[in-house]
């Protein structure tokens, strides 16, 4: 009698993992028919050509290789990012609505940036400092955290106020800008958007992803004890503080890369770790590959509407709130349905 659970847990877990597998793979076709759209339309013939190495004019080449696929690379990165940071801070936070923003890094590297512009500086050093000032705040709200006891609710209080507070060095920085040339530019920084990646910026991008990603992944079942309240947490032998400490460094390496190459992307952090928690259940160690997989593939797919719906591009920052509002309350609805009404 004491066999069939036991096998019927083995099959969940063999489903649950292929499905994590199919997750992970699915940005891969999505990648593929996204190089075929554009303003310029080809075929996958031409495209297979042009990326294995087959004789194609050269400009259909320096179209796939130089202008489509870094960009679809670095959205796939950015969605992975702000989905496994999003699925790691509403962990250790214990809480559904805590997103990869929580401790105000998309208003640091906001900051960061705006500065960048009306210094007049390269697009390189406009990465660099967008990913400083990203850092910069969530180290403050870090340090503001621990200052006044380190717990969930001040880390949470300190994000909110340091958020506030770099949001409201853009507004200034936006005063001072020149309202022709340099204003327009860091109000379209500030929506997101993808048009404007190269390869130079991929790199660095891919380089902190994959030091993100591989740390969350050792952290895992460290992860499912911060699930756990804090008294439970230490009695199973966890340095609450330490780990917690860990996960925010490297979910702000992730937010920071991220928003330094996109600008602000709001939603996907919230929205795809429930979904992905949805389909693989709330363990780490199949949550952080799904919800990799998952943003990847979710933020492809706004990148190629962004691009295509009209004839000029659509901010993403502006895509994922009209989309993703509605199906979060959509979320919300039906798991206060489950609940039995608001509490």
């Amino acid at each position: 009698m004491r066999a069939l659970p036991g096998r019927a847990e083995r099959i969940s877990q063999v489903r649950r993992a292929g499905l994590v597998l199919g997750l992970c793979l699915l940005p891969l076709p999505i990648l593929f028919g996204s190089l075929l759209l554009g303003r310029v339309q080809l075929g996958a013939g031409e495209v297979w050509t042009a990326l294995f190495g087959g004789a194609v004019p050269e400009t259909m080449r320096a179209l796939v290789w130089r202008v489509r696929l870094p960009r679809l690379v670095a959205a796939a990165l950015v969605g992975t990012n702000l989905a496994v940071s999003g699925a790691a801070f509403q962990g250790i936070f214990r809480n559904p609505l805590v997103e990869s923003r929580i401790l105000g890094v998309s208003a640091g590297a906001g900051f960061g940036a705006a500065l960048a512009m009306v210094l007049g500086i390269a697009p390189a050093g406009l990465q660099i400092l967008a990913f400083a000032g990203g850092l910069l705040a969530v180290g403050l709200a870090v340090l503001l955290g621990t200052a006044f006891g380190g717990g969930i609710l001040v880390l949470v209080l300190s994000g909110v106020l340091v958020s506030s507070f770099f949001s409201s060095l853009v507004s200034l920085v936006k005063y001072f800008a020149d309202p022709y040339v340099q204003l327009p530019g860091i109000t379209f920084w500030l929506m997101g958007g993808l048009s404007a990646v190269r390869w130079s910026q991929v790199w660095p991008l891919a380089v902190a992803s994959g030091v993100g990603l591989v740390g969350l992944v050792l952290l895992r079942w460290r992860l499912n004890l911060l699930t756990l309240s804090e008294p439970e947490a230490q009695s199973l032998g966890l340095s609450v503080r330490k780990v917690r400490f860990a996960v925010v460094v490297l979910g702000t390496l992730l937010t920071a890369a991220a928003v330094s190459v996109s600008g602000v992307v709001g939603w996907v952090g919230l929205i795809v770790p429930h979904a992905a928690r949805a389909l693989v259940g709330p363990d780490h160690l199949l949550l952080i590959p799904a919800s990799a997989g998952l943003g990847a593939a979710v933020l492809l797919l706004f990148d190629n509407i962004s691009r295509t719906a009209l004839p000029t591009e659509i901010p993403l920052d502006i895509l994922t709130g009209l989309i993703g509002v509605p199906v979060f309350f959509l979320l919300f609805m039906r798991q206060l349905k489950k609940g039995g009404g608001w509490r």
